[in-house]
């Protein structure tokens, strides 16, 4: 593992990954597999019950990174495409409890260590949101099909289309995450709710979740299988680069 991934075993089962790469967590394809990696190892480990992902930096994750998006390829933007897919479906996958202590923000793709998660513990500090229309570029099927079954149909009309970021609280309301805290209790608090799960049987919370998300993993892995996922035969449109480039000059103007 990286010094871009910190895992750390904590007491009554349950181990620690931290995101860890400064500044902002940003995603790229090498990234992602690191973390799929991480996840794919934590997942065949019989001592671990239960999964706290958070992030050691000041936020949970911004998505990608535009900066070495702009100038991606053909093939970087495949290889962008599947390292989503192959990521958030090894975590919406995972067999074990995963909470996410979202000590900061989480945006576009980074927003799907959340939606992908099995309880989130939030800052009140946090802006959360699917920014990915605003910069240009839809949604692969794994991060799409997540969205549609962690959302209701308003939240995620209103997270998908419009593009903005949202505080803590509005997201509590949405259902996008389950409780908002001080800073300072994030990490006290998932710990505390993933030592709860750790206490159920395993392989009873392995079956219950797995029936809760056959449905949406057979779509992801069909759509997968048979290539029809059109974000990987090009992801960028002709608006893509400019809407980065816009995004990009709105930032450094904050």
């Amino acid at each position: 593992m990286s010094d871009k991934l910190h895992r750390e075993d904590a007491a009554d089962g349950v181990t620690v990954l931290s995101l860890n790469r400064a500044p902002v967590n940003a995603l790229n394809p090498q990234y992602l597999k690191e973390i799929e990696e991480a996840l794919a190892d934590i997942n065949g480990d019989d001592s671990v019950r239960a999964l706290v992902l958070t992030s050691g930096l000041k936020v949970l994750s911004a998505g990608m990174d535009l900066k070495e998006a702009i100038a991606f390829s053909d093939s970087d933007q495949t290889a962008v495409v599947d390292g989503l897919n192959d990521t958030y479906t090894r975590l919406y996958s995972l067999s074990k409890p995963v909470i996410t202590a979202a000590n900061g923000a989480a945006i576009a793709g980074g927003l799907f260590f959340i939606l992908a998660a099995d309880y989130t513990v939030a800052s009140e500090r946090g802006k959360f949101g699917l920014t990915e229309a605003r910069v240009g570029v839809n949604f692969p099927v794994a991060p799409l099909e997540i969205a549609r079954a962690a959302l209701g149909p308003a939240a995620l009309r209103q997270i998908m289309l419009g593009g903005n970021l949202i505080g803590a609280a509005a997201a509590r309301e949405m259902g996008m995450v389950d409780e908002v805290t001080s800073p300072d209790e994030v990490m006290p608090r998932a710990l505390a709710v993933a030592r709860d799960y750790a206490a159920i049987p395993p392989k009873t919370y392995a079956s219950i979740k797995a029936q809760m998300r056959e449905k949406v993993l057979t779509t992801i892995n069909t759509v997968l299988a048979d290539g029809s996922d059109p974000t990987r035969n090009g992801w960028y449109s002709e608006e893509t680069r400019g809407a980065m480039t816009a995004m990009l000059e709105a930032a450094t103007k904050k």
